[in-house]
């Protein structure tokens, strides 16, 4: 059993940042592999960035040099520092886990990111 809790989401103005934590419970050592996702009302739900367990990162090309994945070794914990926020940036954003090549197995609940003004 694995439980992804996500946090930091809210408003903020375009231009600023925010850093988003996913807390993973239970038997997370089997998952190889974490990601971000998001989804923004009426569209279908994209990968941001991912990670694996031996630090390797790919994200969408809406993002790169702006976003940055991590997951600090030792720790059941995910981190999306978010720079340079754009309105096009909203959406609510899930945390997911599971193996490596495969779809994610383990979802968080998401957590609202809003750009604006």
């Amino acid at each position: 059993q694995v439980q992804l809790v996500e946090s930091g989401g809210g408003l903020v103005q375009p231009g600023g940042s925010l850093r988003l934590s996913c807390a993973a419970s239970g038997s997370i050592f089997s998952s190889t592999y974490m990601g971000w996702y998001r989804q923004a009302p009426g569209k279908q739900r994209e990968l941001v960035a991912g990670i694996t367990r031996f630090g390797s990162t790919d994200y969408a090309d809406s993002v790169k040099g702006r976003f940055t994945i991590s997951r600090p070794y030792g720790k059941n914990t995910m981190y999306l520092q978010m720079n340079s926020l754009k309105s096009e940036d909203t959406a609510v954003y899930y945390c997911a886990a599971g193996g490596t090549g495969r779809p994610p197995e383990y979802w968080g609940q998401g957590t609202q990111v809003t750009v604006s003004s």
